[in-house]
């Protein structure tokens, strides 16, 4: 059950795209929040469809939901498959939420690499001017810019004793079917294997097609860690 807000005159929404700036920005809002003790929401926009994305993105899309249900936000907004102007569907989101104040990072990346610029906050300002715009400025959030994996293909998962083996090919002994990630750098299939198990997205460890261990993992964790020792 959410915690019944005392301020419902103001409400914050927090706008976030892949990457460990992503967190922060919902810290900040989290604590922004808690001033006003007002309803927080969270937003993050995808021009692709949700069963498309790499485990990159949805490993980041499922730490950002966790966050909401830890902060007690009102609501976590995923728009995937979203063609539309940035700035459309943010002043689109702020109306039908009542948002009084909006929280964007001032990030080098993709699409929203543009909100650093005035023709996206001038475009927001003449959609919504009367909501309060947050720049932070915040670090670039990936310096490998194409990632620690190879481009996602088709995979499947067979059962063999006490561990499941990984295969590009379906055969009537498949109990998994999933995408595998395959590390950029190593000539054996080491990387992540994403499926749906009981409704829930997992993501997988794969060590030389073989996976021995169904613990979901967190990508996002290695991924920083290195960018921390560049």
């Amino acid at each position: 059950m959410k915690k019944v807000k005392g301020r419902m005159d103001e409400s914050i929404l927090v706008c976030v795209y892949y990457g460990p700036n992503g967190e922060r920005l919902i810290q900040r809002g989290c604590k922004l929040a808690n001033m006003l003790d007002c309803p927080l929401y969270i937003l993050t926009i995808d021009s692709a469809p949700f069963d498309e994305m790499d485990a990159e993105k949805s490993d980041y899309i499922n730490r950002w939901k966790q966050l909401a249900e830890e902060h007690n936000a009102e609501e976590f907004i995923l728009l995937d498959n979203e063609k539309r102007p940035i700035s459309k569907v943010v002043a689109e989101v702020a109306r039908k939420k009542q948002i009084t104040q909006i929280i964007l990072g001032q990030t080098a990346q993709s699409r929203w690499e543009q909100i650093a610029k005035g023709s996206i906050i001038n475009s927001l300002l003449r959609e919504i001017p009367f909501i309060d715009l947050h720049i932070i400025s915040v670090a670039r959030a990936l310096k490998n810019e194409e990632g620690m994996f190879e481009k996602g293909v088709r995979a499947y998962l067979i059962k063999e004793e006490d561990h499941y083996l990984l295969s590009f090919k379906h055969t009537k002994d498949v109990e998994y079917e999933g995408i595998f990630f395959k590390e950029h750098g190593t000539d054996f299939n080491n990387g992540v294997f994403k499926f749906m198990k009981n409704k829930e997205t997992i993501q997988v460890n794969v060590t030389e097609d073989c996976v021995k261990d169904f613990t979901n993992v967190s990508i996002t964790t290695q991924i920083e860690a290195d960018n921390d020792q560049q």
